[in-house]
């Protein structure tokens, strides 16, 4: 089991043909990722011959032959894709989600930063009125992993293995970093829901889906200062996630006042502080880690029982 994506998943790529798209195309297709093609109105009709790197976990290394389309509606009508990873440029990025959302793709990851707010509120409210038939990862994410079945995003493909850990953050960097220190336990999948103000899928999201697999037996809920998701993410967990929480909130030296990092990451007095977050979740049950090695540290004593 995997939570949104698995080895089934056929992914487009909006903004293969860029550079930014087409090396993590590349690495995406080395970790076995089922790419079916690529979407550039200015170069339907074509194909691109990807030389294939050989991953470490023993996938790619051989050639393919990528088709490009015009939309992604065309994408989907050719190839039954049902995913979208979006490498869109910030200023034409809203046109590029809002194609995803029209053409009722089920899940588009938009790894870009530098959206606007107002770009993101946008296209997230159009999603919600055309009756949220497409989910929407990020802005500004590392996107998910399943390990070992598929990987649509920026996320290392051989930094962890399969597993029944699921993770949630809101850092691309601490992502990688709880995937390494815990990589020889594994992960069912790995989703970074990025930390700007606006974002679709939330931690909330996550932990409803990672509650219903069967094969996941343990979550690590990764936040950061700013805004009041982590404290939302709480009440949610003492409601209604049976099955053990780990967590880890970034920030705790960060200044009043100022912005860090993601643009959502802004403390007002006690509001959104590192503090207030994990008290909040140590008042749901939740075990929350001082650093990122000490909430692996955690999740391991949960798992040995």
């Amino acid at each position: 089991m995997a939570i949104f994506l698995d080895k089934d998943s056929k992914v487009i790529v909006q903004g293969m043909t860029g550079a930014t798209g087409m090396k993590h195309t590349k690495l995406m297709l080395a970790d076995g990722t089922n790419i079916v093609g690529g979407v550039n109105p200015r170069k339907a009709g074509t194909s691109v011959d990807i030389d294939v790197p050989q991953s470490p976990n023993g996938l790619g290394g051989a050639p393919i032959e990528i088709p490009v389309f015009g939309t992604v509606a065309e994408a989907i009508e050719k190839t039954g894709a049902n995913v979208s990873v979006l490498f869109v440029p910030p200023a034409f990025a809203k046109a590029a989600v809002v194609e995803a959302i029209d053409a009722e793709i089920p899940l588009a990851v938009v790894i870009t930063e530098g959206i606007a707010v107002h770009d993101s509120a946008a296209f997230y409210a159009y999603a919600v009125e055309k009756g949220n038939k497409t989910r929407i990862i990020g802005p500004n994410c590392p996107g998910l992993i399943t390990p070992g079945q598929s990987n649509a995003g920026i996320i290392p493909g051989d930094i962890t293995k399969p597993g029944r850990i699921g993770l949630v953050s809101k850092s691309g960097t601490l992502t990688y970093q709880m995937m390494y220190e815990l990589r020889d336990i594994g992960f069912s999948s790995a989703v970074g829901i990025g930390g700007d103000p606006v974002i679709g899928t939330t931690h909330i999201d996550a932990l409803a889906a990672f509650e219903a697999d069967p094969d996941t037996d343990l979550i690590v809920m990764i936040g950061e200062i700013g805004g009041d998701a982590e404290e939302r993410a709480a009440d949610f967990i003492k409601a209604n996630v049976s099955k053990p929480v780990v967590g880890y909130v970034a920030g705790f030296t960060a200044p009043e006042g100022k912005t860090m990092g993601h643009a959502g990451a802004i403390v007002s007095g006690s509001s959104g502080t590192a503090a207030a977050k994990k008290e909040a979740l140590e008042a749901a049950g939740v075990k929350v880690g001082k650093t990122p090695t000490e909430t692996a540290k955690l999740a391991r004593a949960i798992l040995a029982g």
